[in-house]
């Protein structure tokens, strides 16, 4: 295996573990099979995939780009029709699951392209993940899935904020209150992040909240270029503005938690763990 980091110490890292560090993105793939990245943003994905000694310029013919990156539907279409040009496969596999789940192989992938390349790449993503979905042919498919369900994750986050602040001002032990919700909802998201929120541990980030903002305002465009409206995104991404203008964007992106706090008139949380 052949690795490329934009921070060289990280790739450096993964040499102790008998990787081959690259020198360039180019230098990365000149005889792969696939090409994975996993990158923050659509910038940050044509900076290494077209950019001076880029990843399209030395990936050989009928080898595959893996994108796992959360980007935008159209920066998908543009990878995908790119990539085509230059005889190149691409598939689009983001995934979910904070960095926890990705040291013990329990992502979920979501994957998306020509079946018959999902089909021929299912062992790595399930070396990955615990469960590997299918989206379909388009690439872009299964960036639309991720975004809204960052979405969804993003709503969960603002509704456990809201209903903490609203317990912290009735006087009634917020901390209960999640005990009972992971209850009902038996589910590991709220479980885990609840608990963040409930504590006001934000930091170190597990997904920066900067980057929640992104992948909410990506929601948003989708929506709208489908005429589909989705007016609660559209409030999340005004908070998560909000938390960006209070200093919070390198915080976990939990913190949005603190805008309801804010707004109800609350300081930091005076039982916080």
């Amino acid at each position: 295996m052949t690795v490329y980091n934009r921070t060289a110490e990280k790739a450096q890292a993964l040499a102790n573990d008998g990787a081959h560090v690259a020198a360039s993105p180019a230098d990365a793939v000149r005889n792969c099979e696939a090409v994975f990245t996993m990158l923050a943003d659509d910038f940050a994905v044509s900076d290494i995939v077209f950019g001076a000694e880029g990843i399209a310029s030395a990936l050989p013919y009928g080898a595959v780009h893996i994108s796992m990156s959360t980007i935008s539907v159209a920066a998908a279409k543009h990878l995908t029709a790119e990539h085509a040009k230059r005889k190149q496969g691409y598939i689009s596999s983001p995934v979910f699951g904070r960095p926890e789940a990705a040291e013990s192989a329990k992502l979920l992938v979501v994957a998306a392209g020509p079946n018959e390349l999902v089909t021929h790449f299912l062992p790595v993503f399930e070396a990955i993940g615990r469960h590997t979905y299918n989206a379909g042919e388009h690439p872009w498919q299964a960036n639309l899935i991720k975004l809204c369900g960052n979405f969804m994750i993003a709503s969960m986050m603002e509704s456990l904020g809201e209903t903490f602040a609203t317990m912290r001002k009735a006087g009634v032990d917020h901390h209960l209150f999640h005990e009972i919700i992971s209850e009902l909802f038996d589910s590991p998201i709220y479980k885990g992040y609840g608990s963040a929120i409930a504590d006001e541990k934000f930091e170190p980030a597990g997904f920066a909240l900067k980057l929640g903002l992104k992948d909410v305002r990506l929601a948003v465009e989708a929506a709208s270029a489908l005429e589909s409206p989705m007016p609660f995104a559209s409030i999340l991404r005004d908070h998560f503005t909000s938390a960006m203008a209070h200093g919070q964007e390198q915080m976990d992106w939990s913190s949005v938690a603190l805008v309801a706090a804010r707004l109800a008139g609350l300081s930091e949380n005076p039982k916080k763990k």
